[in-house]
């Protein structure tokens, strides 16, 4: 075709490769990393901060601490995280709209800032209470950046690429995990001394965001939709691309603004009172509760004694568990590189089928375990298949869903939905698992094997594929699959800023 831009050249296809990498990385380290990383890093402290919280209340009360108060305050510690998450989420949607994706994200760092003092300085000034406000806020800067991260980068990705850089944000949530783990080794900083410093470390992430990410553009759909600021869309578009010939992209974006024009920004209910987002809208719930209730996190919970009884040193588990970590990692970007290719329903099918299949046979083998004295053996080789298919599926493909089946006015309500689903079954999960275990024992597996199945089925069913799409593409083509006739709302005529995602 006539209008379609020429080829760039070689050196304009590095640039845009080298600019487009940049925005991944600095969005990232600041970003999902940080989750990985502070969701890891209490693990290996756990008993230098019990015994620290013991002192500290023995100091104050003159005796220690009774061990059920002690099982409640450690609760605390671990579950501050994710009820901090579930702020952020909350927080996501207005931060992403008022601020803008880039400067929410470095405006975000504030609540690192602030959990790093905390942290470093709660021993010294003996109080147990700042590691659980450090804990609070890390988790509502966790919350944040895991909603705005994928929106950021989903938006600012060409659509060849838009379902690879989506699903960076699930490698730097694993690296995070495999690094946390790396950093809370005896040998470094997982001693009685210095687990102050390794819980302040989150500071590191944030400073190199604060760092880079201003050098990088904001997301040009934002510049456009949300600001009507074509100057701006332009250069953006150009830094990102590498090149000077964006009238073809810049055409596909003003589509998208002349489409949401009069619409104001949707509520995160309106996402399933309105029948043309009905469906997009119980995908997301059903897809992202899975993703959090498929039983993964159960599997680093179980690892260490999983390890323990195949016969792994005690004093070696620690590096053991490092291999889950870099499990994750691995199937990530496999994942990662292939998403474009084979599409986001294949993954999430082939994901957890994989995840039923490993499931079982894991079930299976912590029963027979006394039975026979090879099967902890296979129950550790199923920790890491686990842990690999979750990482080639669910963990990348769940993230992008919000940024491909919205469209601009109903996106940033999307991900608060999606954060507060993710954050709260987190939350429900760590406080009910105990009690499972306790009650299900070595047939703990079954329930996340059905939700596993269940995924699996809803995908097959009723998701549509949406690699090499463009965001008008997949909103129109999920508008002919809607049963329900969309209903049209009055509009507003004359605006020349649509202003579509305005709360």
């Amino acid at each position: 075709m006539e209008d379609e831009p020429e080829p760039p050249s070689r050196s304009r296809t590095q640039l845009r490769g080298r600019v487009l990498l940049l925005t991944i990385c600095a969005a990232g380290i600041g970003g999902t990393f940080q989750f990985g990383y502070n969701l890891s890093i209490i693990n290996a402290p756990t008993w230098h901060i019990q015994e620290f919280i013991n002192e500290t209340w023995q100091a104050r009360t003159g005796g220690p601490l009774p061990d059920h108060l002690m099982l409640l305050v450690w609760s605390f510690v671990v579950s501050f995280f994710p009820l901090g998450g579930i702020c952020g989420a909350l927080l996501a949607g207005p931060m992403a709209i008022t601020l803008g994706r880039k400067k929410s994200l470095l405006v975000n760092n504030i609540f690192v800032v602030v959990a790093a003092i905390m942290f470093g300085f709660s021993r010294k000034a003996g109080s147990f209470e700042m590691i659980l406000l450090g804990r609070l806020l890390v988790g509502i800067s966790a919350g944040v950046s895991m909603n705005i991260q994928p929106m950021y980068l989903g938006e600012s990705a060409p659509k060849e690429l838009r379902g690879a850089v989506a699903m960076t944000s699930a490698i730097f949530t694993a690296l995070g995990i495999m690094m946390g783990q790396i950093v809370g080794l005896r040998e470094l900083l997982g001693g009685p001394q210095a687990w102050p410093l390794l819980l302040a470390t989150c500071l590191v992430p944030g400073v190199l965001q604060l760092a880079s990410l201003p050098l990088l553009p904001e997301s040009p759909r934002y510049l456009l939709i949300d600001r009507g600021d074509t100057k701006a869309c332009v250069t953006a578009l150009q830094q990102l691309r590498g090149h000077r010939d964006v009238a073809w992209e810049l055409e596909e974006i003003e589509k998208e603004r002349v489409a949401c024009q009069g619409h104001r920004a949707r509520r995160p209910w309106e996402l399933f009172q309105d029948p043309a987002l009905r469906r997009q809208g119980i995908s997301l719930v059903v897809l992202s509760s899975a993703m959090e209730l498929c039983g993964n996190d159960s599997v680093y919970a179980y690892a260490s004694s999983i390890f323990l009884e195949a016969g792994v040193p005690e004093d070696k588990v620690q590096y053991a568990i490092i291999g889950t970590g870099s499990c994750e990692l691995f199937a990530v970007l496999i994942s990662c590189v292939v998403t474009e290719k084979v599409g986001r329903r294949v993954l999430l099918i082939g994901g957890y089928s994989m995840m039923t299949c490993w499931g079982s046979i894991f079930t299976v083998a912590l029963s027979l375990q006394s039975s026979f004295h090879w099967m902890p053996y296979l129950a550790m080789s199923c920790t890491f298949t686990f842990i690999l298919s979750f990482g080639i599926g669910p963990a990348g493909v769940t993230g992008i869903l919000a940024t491909e089946l919205f469209d601009q006015t109903a996106r940033p309500a999307a991900y608060m939905v999606c954060g507060m689903l993710m954050w709260t079954m987190l939350f429900l999960l760590w406080l009910g698992f105990p009690f499972m275990l306790a009650s299900l024992s070595h047939l703990l597996y079954i329930p996340f094997i059905c939700v596993c199945i269940c995924a699996a089925i809803y995908t097959g069913l009723f998701l549509p594929e949406t690699k090499g799409k463009t965001f008008l593409e997949i909103s129109k083509e999920l508008q002919r699959r809607s049963s329900s006739r969309q209903e049209q709302g009055p509009t507003r005529t004359g605006s020349e800023v649509i202003m579509s995602t305005e709360f």
